[in-house]
């Protein structure tokens, strides 16, 4: 929990407040930016919420906070609320599903609603609240891991779910050797008619994203919306395994058609299909100059 003796002064005076514990992940902010900015390489309130929908956006956030940085001078009494939101509804049967992991340093995790069988992106934090409110859509039926560094807890969702797991052989860690679908090379490896994984080598070695219907690419650390440049791109000051690898893996990212790209990491980017793109395009155009 936040600490109000650790409140950062530069908080604007009210109920929400941010402590010194804030690891910069940036999840508040993109979350709910009516309410959460950065100052002095942390996040802040420079906002208090003024009306319920704003109050739950910062509840919403507080929950996702991977460190609990976030908190309240009076205790909420709406918070059961704000738990039963998640997961929060993306786009068409797509869900954010919160309650990130600082293990993942504030990764986000997404829910896929299929009839077929549910898809969870990454893991999240394994979270009573969302545990519960996944049961009620479905549960999972697989769980798709972008790579080793925002894995989590998914042992604890596959215990619980009995749910396959999907990673690249080279992502695999002392932590998900048991994994139950290992994808190997660097070819298009189709899990389901409706799911397409694409090895992206680049910021890790065995990277992969995973490309749902043609039109929601979830993208891990591979590349992401950069408000600060305005660039769909990925990030050289975090990229642990080739920079010229992550750029060649973003061009075959062109041979393919979709409208939302959901990270793990940065904010998300929708767009038509023709203008993502062109936005793919800028952003590898960006990359090559760095």
């Amino acid at each position: 929990m936040a600490h109000i003796n650790l409140r950062r002064p530069q908080n604007t005076d009210g109920d929400f407040y941010v402590d010194t514990t804030c690891i910069d992940c940036d999840t508040c902010r993109w979350m709910t930016p009516e309410v959460f900015n950065r100052t002095g390489e942390q996040s802040i309130v420079f906002h208090q919420p003024t009306n319920e929908t704003e109050r739950l956006k910062a509840l919403q956030a507080l929950l996702a906070c991977p460190t609990s940085s976030i908190g309240t001078v009076e205790k909420p009494k709406d918070i059961k609320s704000a738990q039963e939101s998640f997961p929060i509804l993306v786009a068409e049967n797509v869900y954010h599903c919160g309650y990130h992991a600082e293990n993942s340093y504030g990764a986000a995790s997404y829910l896929i609603v299929r009839p077929e069988g549910n898809v969870l992106v990454d893991s999240p934090r394994f979270t009573p609240p969302l545990v519960k409110r996944i049961e009620e859509m479905g549960g999972i039926r697989y769980i798709y891991l972008t790579h080793r560094d925002d894995v989590a807890d998914h042992q604890k969702y596959h215990d619980r779910f009995g749910c396959d797991r999907v990673i690249h052989t080279d992502e695999i860690s002392s932590s998900t050797r048991n994994v139950e679908i290992k994808i190997a090379g660097t070819e298009p490896d189709r899990l389901a008619p409706d799911l397409l994984v694409i090895p992206v080598p680049g910021h890790t070695k065995g990277h992969t994203v995973l490309l749902y219907k043609d039109k929601f690419l979830f993208t891990g650390d591979h590349i992401a919306w950069d408000d600060a440049d305005q660039i769909l791109a990925g990030f050289p000051g975090v990229c642990w395994y080739s920079w010229s690898e992550l750029i060649k893996s973003t061009y075959r990212l062109l041979d393919y058609s979709f409208e939302w790209v959901l990270p793990g990491h940065g904010r998300r980017y929708h767009a038509d299909a023709a203008t993502m793109r062109h936005k793919v395009k800028e952003g590898i155009e960006w990359m090559e100059q760095q």
